[in-house]
């Protein structure tokens, strides 16, 4: 239940003065909501500062004023189309009022001839003289404390003005009921921080322009408060995961066995190691959660087989859930050719088995002769029923947030989880999003894997390049060549992978293949398995073999307009090649003059091949907001907090949240029922229903 002291601030925006159905529809646009709450946790987009009070003789043209005057002569409009002129003075000069299509009635009643008013707004002169086109404050001298000295502004939507943003965030600045403090007084003396209620108001209605900052007191309390909700949820999940039952998996390994004799190489250390860490978590009769995360190529599948032959072994099933169509048609492919030698079932399941392949599918494993089945997350709905699901295997679990995770714990008798992901994240993003789970590293490749030379060359040397291409292929290689687009645009100066196709195929004639995103599911299936096999010499491609493209042959990738991309996506896409015991090269054609940043991102990949170090790198060129939009779209996004500026306080945050955990595992202190209220506040109370009481 939602404490008592929060319902004001999850009441209903129609709760508030002059807000109706219609600006309740368009604060919800503006403020991705229709809750009190909604407006506060919206900082705002931009400040003016009212506090210029000059006499109108020493005004500066372009600014901001606010004019203490006498309201002088008013002059209607001569002719339809002309403006209203009101004369005001002080005693140093006189400026003009302007009004378009304006009420002369409502004009005369707020600017009565002779009256004293204070005016705000942009100060401009026309023909010399000073004037405001429609003021954006008229006040009488004792209605003073209704102008800002600073005025905060929103982000718009259809249908909402400045002014009615504005009155209506500060109509609910005073519906802030006096919290609870869930912070420690030590840290809050120490960091000289306002009560969650002041820095509530400091950032919507500053004493200062610096209250708007997203480095003042008042906005890294906030953001202090976001950080420690998100990580109090997570430390409880894991707490409530570490708790609940699993079940001990006991067999003595023969499977795990018959599939590393089979192996034509050695697992790596960092391999075994991670494989001894899920080996203990099965084994443990409390279930598992833990993310496996691996550089591209580093054999993150093979880690994941020996699971599979584990659980097998111990009669249960495996669920291996995959993004795409063809990454969990690929996954299923390669797990058959590890799983074999231990004599294990191996199946795929996606949108494209259907009719009676789909219903022996779906009855198979409902009857427990299917023991690892790979799919999309189709796997998880409804009508997929398992007849002991043991284990559950997501792989890009980037795209899969804390909440998912929960939901799937509810799927076979309380399977464990295992997850995986080729996206080396930096830890600090890795904590807002895997808090609550238990991580393996992988980071070394595995043994004969020589490091891929990367090369950066001018679009200029196109012609250097093709014929370069000519005598790999000779040599018996295969490459990729990466184009940005799918076909010619007018608009933007970049090849296309239809144009290069054209380009290519008259030079090296029909072993030339195209794929892109537009393709049909089984038409990308077709070219993928055809570049394998050894159909074709060159894959002309967009991003698209990112991920799910798998060819060991492979041994060179091409990207044109590398300067185009961000770090971790060239990262991901140079783990094409370099996927067997030879030699691979990856070359970046850049277009023109390369800017600063540009130049660092490309020598940084000319540098190194460690992923890890190169997902920070990215993170300090590009910043956070880039990387979680386009990489990482399934971290959470803050409503206070800036990773950029505010990453430091996540480590505290999270230090915090375990200790209080630690100390008052349910939350029943003082302070543990004051970060209760944080808990819903922020609305994370999911970890308040996992604690086992209250």
């Amino acid at each position: 239940m939602r404490p008592n002291v929060l319902f004001p601030l999850f009441a209903d925006v129609t709760t508030l003065d002059g807000v109706g159905p219609r600006v309740r529809e368009a604060l919800n646009r503006a403020f991705g909501g229709s809750r009190i709450k909604d407006l506060l946790f919206t900082p705002p987009s931009g400040l003016i500062d009212r506090s210029y009070r000059p006499h109108i003789s020493g005004a500066k043209k372009g600014e901001i004023c606010t004019f203490a005057v006498t309201v002088g002569r008013h002059s209607p409009p001569s002719a339809r189309g002309r403006p209203y002129r009101i004369r005001v003075f002080d005693e140093t000069g006189d400026m003009m009022l302007i009004f378009f299509h304006a009420n002369q009635d409502y004009l005369e009643r707020i600017l009565p001839e002779g009256s004293r008013r204070l005016i705000s707004g942009r100060a401009d002169v026309y023909n010399t003289r000073l004037q405001i086109t429609h003021p954006d404050y008229v006040l009488p001298p004792n209605q003073s404390d209704e102008l800002p000295k600073y005025e905060t502004q929103y982000a718009l939507t259809a249908g909402l003005s400045q002014k009615v943003a504005h009155k209506t965030v500060m109509q609910a600045l005073d519906r802030v009921p006096d919290m609870p403090e869930w912070l420690d007084p030590a840290m809050v003396t120490q960091q000289d921080w306002p009560k969650f209620g002041d820095a509530i108001r400091f950032v919507h209605q500053p004493d200062h322009p610096v209250d708007t900052k997203v480095d003042s007191p008042a906005r890294q309390r906030l953001a202090y408060d976001e950080f420690l909700a998100k990580q109090l949820a997570m430390v409880l999940v894991r707490a409530s995961t570490g708790k609940r039952r699993g079940r001990a998996m006991t067999a003595d390994g023969t499977c795990v066995e018959d599939v590393l004799k089979a192996a034509t190489f050695k697992p790596t250390g960092a391999q075994e190691r991670a494989f001894n860490e899920i080996l203990a978590d099965l084994k443990s009769p409390c279930r598992m959660s833990r993310l496996v995360q691996g550089d591209v190529g580093a054999g993150k599948t093979f880690v994941a087989a020996l699971a599979c032959a584990y659980v097998a072994e111990c009669g249960f099933q495996v669920a291996f859930m995959a993004p795409t169509e063809i990454l969990a048609r690929q996954h299923a492919d390669t797990l058959k050719t590890f799983l074999d030698p231990a004599g294990l079932t191996v199946e795929s399941l996606t949108g494209r088995d259907t009719g009676r392949a789909r219903e022996a599918l779906i009855s198979g494993l409902a009857a427990g002769h299917i023991d690892v089945i790979a799919g999309t997350h189709a796997l998880f709905q409804d009508k997929v029923q398992f007849a002991d699901l043991g284990l559950a295997i997501i792989d890009e679990q980037h795209r899969f947030g804390v909440q998912d995770r929960l939901r799937l714990t509810h799927k076979g008798q309380s399977p464990d989880l295992l997850v995986m992901t080729a996206t080396p994240i930096p830890r600090t993003l890795a904590l807002t999003s895997y808090g609550d789970m238990d991580i393996s590293k992988i980071g070394e490749k595995p043994a004969g894997r020589q490091p891929i030379k990367t090369r950066i060359l001018p679009m200029t040397r196109l012609d250097n390049v093709v014929e370069a291409v000519g005598r790999a292929v000779k040599n018996g290689s295969q490459v990729y060549w990466v184009c940005p687009l799918v076909e010619d645009s007018e608009v933007i100066d970049l090849t296309s992978v239809e144009d290069r196709h054209r380009h290519l195929t008259a030079v090296f004639g029909d072993r030339v293949g195209l794929l892109h995103g537009r393709l049909s599911a089984r038409e990308k299936t077709a070219v993928s398995e055809a570049f394998k096999v050894g159909q074709f010499d060159i894959l002309i491609a967009t991003t698209v073999i990112e991920v799910g493209v798998d060819a060991p042959n492979a041994t060179i990738i091409i990207i044109e307009h590398a300067e185009r991309f961000g770090l971790a996506q060239l990262h991901q896409l140079r783990g094409r090649v370099g996927r067997s015991h030879r030699a691979s090269s990856c070359l970046l054609l850049y277009q023109g003059a390369l800017s600063q940043n540009g130049r660092v991102r490309l020598e940084i990949m000319r540098e190194s091949n460690d992923g890890f170090l190169i997902a920070e790198k990215d993170w300090e060129l590009r910043g956070s907001g880039d990387l979680l939009g386009s990489r990482q779209s399934g971290l959470p996004k803050f409503s206070f907090a800036d990773m950029d500026w505010h990453k430091s306080l996540l480590e505290t945050a999270h230090r915090d949240a375990r200790l209080l955990v630690e100390k008052d595992p349910q939350l029943k202190s003082a302070r543990g029922k004051a970060a209760r209220v944080l808990l819903y506040l922020f609305e994370q109370d999911y970890g308040v229903g996992l604690m086992q009481a209250g």
